[in-house]
Parts: structure tokens; sequence; C-alpha cells
């Protein structure tokens, strides 16, 4: 939007929040959106709470309209007031912070490491990005509806120490299955998973602004793996 609006005067700091009502762990309505963003200081409080209702949140929230309720009950943009100084000035680094916001927000659980700041020989950082990627292609191969994946490694040994999968009773293949598809055909040793998602590639500026999920263009958000998964159904 700051690229393709710049006369609309936004800079480049900002948060978002999205609070999102589920029946049986199935979102069904938007409650509340909360956005703070970083903007010139000629800009009124209401100008900049109009302009990023227009060409920010409506335009997203069109887009989930056909699977949730985007009838939102409360909007709140720069509740705290003008937001002129932002970025490091106005605040602290990302080095080892913002790990939740970095992930999944509350909705999954974390194992404590950043990714900022960490080559990808640290698992903190690849192997989180594998378990992104075994769980979009597992869930887009229909094997269940929603999965959470463990992988737990200790110093010195190359291949995980432990590899669990969570379901939450979505699951339409055994899970025991679907882990042994896993080890027989992905190597999640650092190195295994280095080669794979090609992380030794200069690629990671974007996760700065955008954060390190959702980008179509990194390798641990393809789902190339699909008929692999498929084929336990």
């Amino acid at each position: 939007m700051r690229r393709s609006h710049p006369e609309l005067g936004f800079r480049p700091d900002g948060k978002s929040q999205v609070t999102v009502l589920y029946e049986n762990g199935v979102p069904k309505a938007i409650d509340t959106v909360v956005i703070s963003a970083q903007h010139d200081p000629d800009l009124t409080q209401s100008e900049v709470r109009e302009r990023v209702l227009e060409f920010v949140v409506k335009p997203v929230l069109e887009r989930f309209a056909p699977f949730v309720d985007i009838n939102v009950k409360h909007y709140y943009v720069n509740p705290t007031g003008i937001f002129v100084i932002g970025g490091p000035q106005a605040d602290t680094g990302v080095t080892g912070r913002k790990i939740i916001v970095d992930t999944y927000g509350g909705y999954c659980r974390h194992g404590g490491g950043a990714f900022s700041g960490k080559d990808p020989t640290k698992v903190d950082r690849s192997a989180t990005y594998m378990a992104r990627y075994l769980a979009k292609n597992i869930v887009a191969a229909g094997l269940c509806d929603r999965v959470e994946i463990q992988i737990s490694y200790a110093i010195g040994v190359a291949q995980p120490v432990s590899l669990l999968l969570e379901t939450f009773g979505t699951h339409r293949v055994d899970p025991e299955k679907i882990i042994q598809r896993i080890r027989d055909r992905f190597d999640l040793s650092p190195r295994g998973i280095i080669q794979f998602l090609d992380l030794q590639k200069p690629q990671y500026l974007p996760t700065a602004k955008n954060g390190h999920f959702g980008n179509p263009s990194f390798r641990w958000e393809q789902r190339d793996s699909v008929p692999l998964f498929a084929e336990l159904l």
C-alpha cells in the first residue's frame, strides 16, 4: 500500500491485531481490528483512520468474506494518538523480540526461540520454517484440517530427538503414518533443512518488514509436497 499509494503519507512502522471468534476450532467472525500505523506529521487522526480503513482494512477483510462474518464490531486505528516517530528511534530492536508476533500469535505453542539475527544453522529458525512447510503440505493434502508440529533437537545430534504431530482430532489418516512419511522422505537435520529450503540463499530482508510467514516467494511457503502426503489417503 505504501508503494502503490505514497501520497497517503504512511511510514514503515506499524502493527496490527485481529480478534477472531471461533466455534469448535473453526473461525466464524472477526470481532475487533486494531491498527497502529506510522504516518507523516501533517496528517490528522481522522485522516489516518479514514485512509487505513479504506485502503488497508476493508480490502483485506473482503478477501475473507466467503469464510467468516466480516461485520467487525470494533475498529481501533492508532488508539494511542499520533504515530509520527517509529522504528528503532522509538522502540528497541527486533533480535529475540516479538517471537509470538513472528509466528502464529497465541494460536500455537512456541518453543521460545527467535528468528531474526540467526543464520539457518540455528534450528530455532530453520526447523521452524521446516515445520511450517510440513504443516502446510499436510493440511493441503487433506490429511487433517489442523496440525501442529513439534521438532526437538539436542546439541551435537544431527537428527531430531523427537517429532510430534498434533491434529486436534481433525485427522483422516493415522498421525503415526504421517510422522513415518516425514521421517522417510525428509531429512530434518540442520544440513538437510538448509538444502531442502535453500536457506543459504540471501532472502531474509523481507522478513524484517512483513514477517517470516505468508510470503509466497519463500521456499517454506510452497506446497509442492502435497502429492507425497496425499498418497496416504
